[in-house]
């Protein structure tokens, strides 16, 4: 009985708690705790991001934390990154994802843009696990721009 080629997965928790409303507590494995609440016309105070906007958060957040990490690794002389994401959801319900763009925003003097590629490259297609999760079933598009800031302003 080998064990060999046995996958072995993480766990991971969160917890969540109504507490009125549309309002939810979340508490994650690691003891952070985020307010989720709808908009009035669904009973919420509008207190807390939406749930769905907190997927979009996540996967934004998952994969500039994989361009920065490149980065840094490849010794570019990163100073900033900032990512907007855009999603469009289907009318009917469930309202899923059903195109997401990614746009990077990536800042520093002197990086080189086929470094900044790359590791956009590699996050969308190895390293981020929202990314490739949600690309199953939405249509994932990127791209970036690189802010001189060794140049002046103006």
């Amino acid at each position: 009985m080998g064990t060999a080629n046995a996958e072995v997965f993480q766990i991971m928790n969160s917890t969540i708690k109504w507490v009125d409303g549309a309002m939810f507590v979340g508490v994650t494995g690691s003891g952070h705790a985020v307010v989720v609440d709808g908009p009035p016309e669904a009973g919420g105070r509008n207190l807390g991001p939406r749930p769905m906007e907190l997927l979009l958060t996540g996967l934004g957040s998952c994969t500039a934390f994989d361009v920065v990490d490149i980065l840094k690794k490849g010794r570019q002389p990163i100073a900033g990154c900032e990512v907007e994401l855009q999603a469009e959801r289907a009318d009917e319900v469930p309202k899923v994802f059903t195109r997401i763009h990614i746009h990077f925003k990536v800042s520093g003097a002197g990086l080189k843009a086929a470094a900044v590629e790359r590791a956009v490259n590699l996050s969308a297609e190895k390293y981020c696990s929202a990314t490739i999760m949600l690309r199953q079933t939405v249509a994932i598009t990127h791209d970036f721009e690189i802010v001189d800031l060794s140049l002046p302003a103006g």
